[in-house]
């Protein structure tokens, strides 16, 4: 490279530089006093520093204390969702029982079921067994079974027959009206013949 084109390069930089100089804005310092200037400085900003670390940290555990509560409060809604829909449930299949006893009823009294037509009886006991789905897939199951020990939350005995049989004592003879639970809870108890022992 000649002399002359690195001169006109050097030249082309310099011009460059000087603009860029002149672009910038200097401070101008009084260099006496300037130390006791930059500790004013300096103190002022560690102040302003600790301010807005304060702040910071008012604002981020603000934060942490809204996303509790909001997650607390959806815990909240969630909760009384499942105890209303539990409830509603439960209010419905109440009456919708004793439709299901009407059925038993019928159904139960062997003599006049059988003699009815055959046709019928295969239509009426497919919708009760219908019904009976329903329950199953609402986690609702019959209280039913005979030969049991009393027991004071699953029954409700409506007769206390007399036996000499000491095995018989407490224990359910038969079922009057089934009884039905949801999951564990009792929604209604077995009316029941239980024996006592005498």
């Amino acid at each position: 490279m000649s002399d002359e084109k690195e001169f006109e390069q050097f030249d082309e930089l310099e011009t460059i530089n000087n603009e860029q100089v002149e672009d910038l804005e200097f401070e101008e310092l009084d260099w006496v006093g300037d130390e006791k200037k930059d500790k004013a400085k300096l103190k002022d900003l560690r102040e302003k520093l600790k301010q807005s670390q304060s702040e910071s940290r008012e604002h981020l555990t603000a934060l942490q204390r809204a996303r509790a509560d909001y997650v607390n409060l959806k815990k909240e809604k969630d909760e009384i969702t499942d105890v209303v829909k539990q409830r509603t449930t439960e209010r419905i299949m109440l009456e919708f029982l004793p439709i299901l006893d009407s059925f038993d009823m019928a159904m139960g009294n062997t003599d006049a079921w059988n003699a009815v037509d055959a046709n019928w009886r295969v239509g009426v006991e497919y919708i009760y067994n219908q019904m009976k789905t329903v329950l199953d897939d609402y986690g609702i199951t019959e209280i039913s079974t005979t030969n049991v020990v009393f027991d004071p939350v699953l029954h409700d005995p409506m007769e206390i027959k007399e036996t000499d049989d000491e095995k018989l004592d407490d224990v359910i003879e038969k079922i009057i009206q089934k009884g039905y639970k949801m999951g564990d809870k009792i929604i209604r108890p077995a009316k029941v013949i239980v024996w006592n022992f005498k």
